[in-house]
């Protein structure tokens, strides 16, 4: 049982939490209300199947830091978290500023992500349930994809409003 819980998901909490408290000081483009609206389904659907499976994975990914590439993916955890935070602060501080309303700045939260998860993805390099082989590059590549789709997202949330 004890293996079960030292688990990556702990990495994603802090983010979770902070979503949750200070999504309602964001600009009007990323309520929920705005930001969904008149997405196409299919760039929905692809980017919460894999949103769902990015936030479920490290649920049996191990949480380890005894290698040098798991150190190294502590750091870039670590220094994508500020830059993920950073790039709210931005946005809630200063909405109207040359760079929050730049593609750039709107866009900071949505690509920002890349650098905690290819920390969790190196932190997490085996599983707890399984003696399966695994490699954090699936996690590297769905990470990458709801990357992929979660930018068109809010790229076409920019579009709309700029």
């Amino acid at each position: 049982m004890r293996s079960l819980l030292a688990n990556t998901f702990w990495l994603l909490l802090p983010i979770l939490v902070f979503n949750v408290i200070f999504a309602r000081y964001l600009p009007s483009a990323y309520k929920t209300d705005q930001f969904w609206k008149d997405i196409p389904g299919w760039i929905s659907l692809a980017e919460n199947i894999l949103r769902i499976a990015v936030m479920i994975l490290p649920l049996v990914m191990r949480f380890s830091i005894s290698t040098l590439s798991q150190r190294v993916g502590l750091w870039l955890y670590l220094v994508g978290i500020v830059l993920y935070f950073a790039s709210w602060w931005v946005q809630i501080a200063f909405p109207e500023s040359a760079w929050s309303t730049s593609a750039a700045g709107f866009l900071a939260p949505a690509y920002t992500p890349v650098v905690w998860l290819a920390g969790i993805a190196l932190i997490g390099d085996t599983l707890t349930i399984s003696a399966m082989p695994y490699s954090s590059r699936i996690y590297l590549v769905l990470s990458g994809l709801f990357l992929i789709f979660h930018n068109l997202h809010a790229w076409l949330v920019y579009a709309r409003n700029s």
